[in-house]
């Protein structure tokens, strides 16, 4: 640790031991930053540290990320080209930008510092984090994703990950701009949306599904009442009437936990037009089939899958947690009447996000599936700087819900007139 670390650290010791902390968080964020400068100027005037101008000003900042935020993440959190920051133990913090992993220069002090700061986070949102409950999700106030764990499972320190989302969410206009989809693809999401077709949107880890289904929600008619179900809540739904609901883990004595199937089944209650589940991960995909099936068309879920047939055996596979007596034809009968739509999104190696697939599902109550393309993305070759270039092709010219979308464009043009 060099000179100026060590002191950062004394400093950063000697004003938790000397000064009252709660009287900052009466303040306004302005002030506690005034303060904790005043107090930084107070300690390097009484021990006559002699440091230049810069060096200075860059601890007192410091400090004040430390005292009043997540202490070395905060330049990090304030860079809006960021997508991702990754901390590997307390020395290594990875960041994404445009698709790219890059390692930067900031680090933790050791692990406690970093597993203070993880405390720091998790407990805003009424969560913790310990030996005994050593894995967590979270999020931060203005939405990003956490998600941290710490020894003894992970062997080589604290992991940290942060997944950051757009002060403003993306609109259609803008995924077509960065080349996500093609406009005539765009058009015909709005018409799904629209005409209530149920919508799964599937992909891997970092490939835009939580974007996509944000992007979605904008074209539901404002009059209609959304309720979504989430992990940890992402979803920022621009309607003005929206339902928030979120899972809660078991408490130190393992009880008290709320799992996502219990608030679909909670949500069924309240009279929800439309339910959108953040992701389905386990035996709640029946629960969200049946409503789909049972009056809250439109609805609209991600779920982990790198390819649309893939989606679908994991969908099937999850539903069948739901209840073990249903046969496997039962099952495939579920699917085939609620689901119509798998939108499948994807990241290249360069980092590009791309909808790679939309797929019909022609289904009957027999359930037997008969996946039809619309579109698909293909690359068409790799340049030498490293980047994909490819294109959207139509594979199936007419909907196979062509009546239903028509139906529902006369019904919005009728109520506009």
């Amino acid at each position: 640790m060099d000179a100026l670390s060590v002191l950062r650290f004394n400093i950063h010791q000697h004003l938790l031991e000397r000064y009252d902390l709660s009287r900052l968080q009466r303040l306004t964020p302005e002030h506690q930053r005034s303060e904790v400068r005043h107090w930084v100027e107070h300690f390097l005037q009484e021990h006559r540290q002699p440091l230049n101008t810069r060096e200075q000003h860059q601890l007192i900042e410091d400090i004040q990320h430390e005292m009043l935020g997540l202490g070395p993440l905060e330049p990090l959190l304030k860079d809006a080209d960021i997508s991702d920051i990754l901390v590997n133990g307390p020395h290594q913090i990875y960041v994404e930008r445009q698709g790219r992993l890059n390692l930067e220069g900031q680090r933790f002090a050791d692990s406690a510092h970093l597993i203070r700061t993880i405390e720091r986070i998790v407990s805003r949102v009424g969560r913790r984090i310990d030996e005994s409950s050593p894995m967590v999700d979270a999020r931060l106030p203005d939405g990003s994703r956490v998600n941290a764990i710490i020894p003894p499972l992970a062997l080589d320190g604290p992991v940290l990950s942060i997944r950051r989302f757009r002060p403003k969410p993306y609109t259609l206009n803008q995924l077509v701009a960065q080349e996500g989809l093609n406009e005539a693809m765009a058009d015909l999401l709005q018409d799904y949306v629209r005409a209530r077709l149920n919508i799964l949107v599937s992909g891997g880890t970092g490939t835009g599904k939580t974007t996509l289904l944000n992007v979605l929600s904008t074209f539901v008619d404002p009059g209609e009442r959304l309720v979504t179900i989430e992990d940890t809540a992402e979803l920022r739904l621009s309607q003005p009437h929206v339902i928030r609901l979120e899972t809660r883990p078991a408490n130190v004595e393992g009880l008290g936990e709320v799992s996502t199937r219990q608030l679909v089944r909670n949500a069924l209650r309240m009279r929800p037009d439309r339910l959108i589940v953040g992701e389905v991960r386990g035996a709640e995909a029946l629960d969200m089939l049946q409503a789909m099936n049972t009056g809250h068309e439109g609805s609209m879920s991600t779920l982990h899958a790198n390819s649309p047939e893939d989606a679908l055996v994991r969908l099937e596979q999850m539903a069948g947690q739901g209840n073990r007596q249903l046969s496997e034809r039962n099952l495939r009968a579920q699917i085939a009447s609620a689901l119509q739509i798998i939108v499948q999104t994807g990241r290249l190696p360069d980092g590009q996000r791309k909808i790679l697939s939309i797929t019909e599902l022609q289904g009957n109550s027999r359930g037997h599936l008969k996946p039809l393309v619309r579109w698909r993305y293909r690359v068409t070759r790799w340049t030498p700087q490293a980047r994909y270039e490819g294109c959207f092709e139509p594979v199936v010219g007419d909907s196979l819900f062509r009546e239903k979308i028509q139906l529902h464009t006369a019904i919005a043009q009728e109520s506009v007139s």
